[in-house]
């Protein structure tokens, strides 16, 4: 079981400056999330599979108070062949 912890964000939050995306987050922002049982597998050339939940992702704004609450129970993202992608995303803000 993977569990991820609440998150109190009380200032502004930046993405990485390597992906050229900016993320703010202003205000209060609590992420309770849980994750069970989940699985990913990228099979072939330049895949992505990913479960994910509970996140602000990508160039996204938010303000004011923030509660996100994402549970995923037997998720499975799964990616064969050339240029395929597969994702499981609950409670989740914004893009890649």
């Amino acid at each position: 079981m993977r569990t991820i912890a609440t998150l109190i964000i009380a200032a502004a939050f930046a993405a990485s400056p390597a992906f050229a995306q900016k993320t703010e987050v202003k205000g209060k922002t609590e992420i309770d999330a849980k994750q069970e049982n989940v699985a990913a597998v990228a099979i072939g050339k330049d895949n992505t599979a990913k479960n994910t939940a509970g996140a602000i992702k990508g160039d996204t704004k938010v303000q004011g108070n923030t509660k996100i609450q994402a549970e995923q129970k037997n998720a499975a993202a799964v990616a064969i062949g050339k240029g395929n992608t597969a994702a499981n995303e609950a409670g989740v803000i914004g893009g890649k």
